[in-house]
């Protein structure tokens, strides 16, 4: 048994919520040790798309721009009939962050992209091919034992995220119960290499045809997916056969010339949610915490807003920012939030996987009569897909209808007149986001936070100033009625006031560290 080695943070997993939690401490400068069983990125493709506020979180390690090279941003969505007559095109409405609200991705070449940014960080280490077979509590840390081929190591960290998947072992050794469903129909996933495009090869349809409901989906980098559900008395191993797998094929008009196939998969979908996430110094994270059905394309982005909710907590109390009770508003603020993400995929696949004929014709028949009434249909289109970035409880003060929201994310003008986003000039740190008209916030200038005036376009730039080049975020506060608020690093507004209402105080014990703007 080798000499003990003491970490900050330990990660257990490195899919795309343990690799983004790496990034967010690695960049934080915390010692961080993560755990994977796997020697590399593993090749199948299963996330296939992600959205714009996720997008937000990787920018915070300046992975933002090289990941969107390679995907690809609001391709036109519908939903067809049994004769593939579109009843339903959906499109999605920014929600201020900064970019397109629809990321389509290639899984695999994204996390390649996010473990190359760990590796910027020599303050985190990799343990690939390990695996952790047993945690240990006490007061002060948690010690791990680690099984590297036939060899034991013990490593020793003040914190654990366990990010290893919806099987995740971590779990299973803290004895939590991981409540909900499997459904019993199960999905054949079949992901191809493009060698010919076909008419509407890039457009994603779901295919509501109660014989057999299929997903036809464009992914980045010459790729496309299939999905179609297993039928009572089919054999799974038989439907992934290349004979099999091709008839299916044919049934969407594609042919061997159109595509070679990578491979084919019987995947089932889940609804589940871990009964606590959070045990003494371990915090469970994506899949571990909880599971969802495809069908908003929200699994894997569910897991990146843990990371970066659970992250930038973890390093204020490392370093003594603030008190280890904050975090115990993680799976406050986030499981709310995954539960109503979680029931709109199922509303959603429900609309897919109708096989009730007469209940199919009453789908299609009411939303072609919503379909021209744009109103009406945008509506309808944000009741059934991503709420908005918002906590109702956790870590937050009083205030203006703010308090609890993600700021909008626009362009602006920083003191040296260069064109940046916003979070570039925020750079994680505790701010305070006033009108040039507000009352100063000296408590909380007392207390560390940055000060910061949101300055009208056209306004000259100044020092301690951003110039809202189009007015967004002034028209943001206006429509909360808020002239001064607080943010967390995060980007949540911890607390927000107007003219006639009081400014909270400072939460308690808080003490910003001058490195984290970076």
């Amino acid at each position: 048994m080798s000499e003990i080695s003491h970490y900050d943070v330990a990660v257990i997993g490195y899919g795309p919520t343990g690799v983004t939690a790496a990034n967010l401490l690695g960049a934080q400068g915390l010692r961080v040790v993560v755990v994977e069983r796997d020697a590399a990125v593993y090749a199948r493709a299963r996330a296939i798309s992600t959205d714009e506020e996720v997008l937000r979180i990787w920018q915070q390690v300046g992975l933002a721009e090289e990941l969107q090279r390679d995907m690809v941003a609001d391709l036109p969505i519908d939903f067809v009939d049994r004769l593939g007559r579109p009843f339903l095109s959906a499109s999605f409405d920014p929600a201020g962050h900064g970019y397109p609200p629809q990321l389509f991705i290639y899984q695999p070449v994204l996390e390649d992209t996010l473990r190359k940014g760990v590796a910027r960080f020599p303050n985190v280490d990799l343990l690939l091919e390990h695996e952790c077979l047993r945690l240990r509590q006490d007061a002060d840390g948690v010690e791990l034992l680690l099984a590297d081929g036939e060899q034991l190591k013990r490593v020793r960290a003040s914190w654990v995220v366990a990010a290893d998947g919806g099987s995740s072992p971590t779990r299973g050794q803290l004895g939590i119960g991981f409540d909900g469903r499997t459904y019993e129909t199960r999905w054949v996933v079949i992901d191809t290499e493009v060698n010919r495009e076909w008419p509407d090869h890039d457009r994603l349809r779901f295919h509501c045809d109660p014989r057999r409901p299929a997903v036809d989906c464009p992914t980045p980098l010459g790729h496309h997916r299939w999905e179609f559900p297993v039928l009572p008395g089919e054999d799974e191993q038989e439907l992934v056969s290349d004979a099999a797998v091709w008839r299916l094929l044919g049934r969407q008009g594609i042919t061997r010339d159109h595509v070679t196939v990578l491979r084919a998969v019987v995947y089932s979908h889940h609804v589940r949610a871990a009964a606590r996430w959070r045990v003494g110094r371990v915090f469970l994270a994506g899949d571990a915490a909880h599971a969802m059905p495809p069908w908003i394309g929200q699994g894997m982005a569910a897991g990146v807003r843990d990371a970066a909710n659970l992250c930038w907590k973890l390093a204020a109390v490392v370093r003594g920012e603030l008190p280890a009770a904050v975090l115990d508003s993680y799976e406050v603020e986030r499981k709310p939030h995954v539960r109503e993400v979680t029931r709109r995929a199922v509303l959603v696949g429900r609309i897919i996987t109708e096989r009730r004929p007469v209940a199919c014709r009453i789908r299609d028949t009411l939303f072609r009569a919503v379909a021209p009434l744009s109103p009406v249909l945008r509506v309808l289109v944000k009741l059934c897909w991503l709420p908005l970035a918002r906590y109702p409880q956790g870590f937050l003060g009083s205030g203006t209808s703010a308090v609890g929201h993600k700021v909008p994310q626009p362009w602006v003008l920083d003191s040296d007149s260069s064109r940046r986003r916003l979070d570039d000039v925020l750079a994680g740190s505790w701010t305070v986001l006033r009108t040039a008209t507000a009352l100063p916030a000296p408590e909380w200038t007392a207390s560390g936070a940055v000060p910061l005036t949101v300055l009208p376009p056209g306004t000259p730039p100044e020092p301690g100033g951003v110039v809202d080049i189009n007015g967004t975020l002034l028209a943001w506060m206006r429509s909360h009625r808020t002239h001064v608020l607080a943010l967390r690093p995060d980007g949540f507004a911890y607390a927000a006031a107007n003219a006639t209402t009081a400014f909270a105080s400072p939460p308690i014990g808080l003490r910003p560290s001058a490195t984290v703007r970076g």
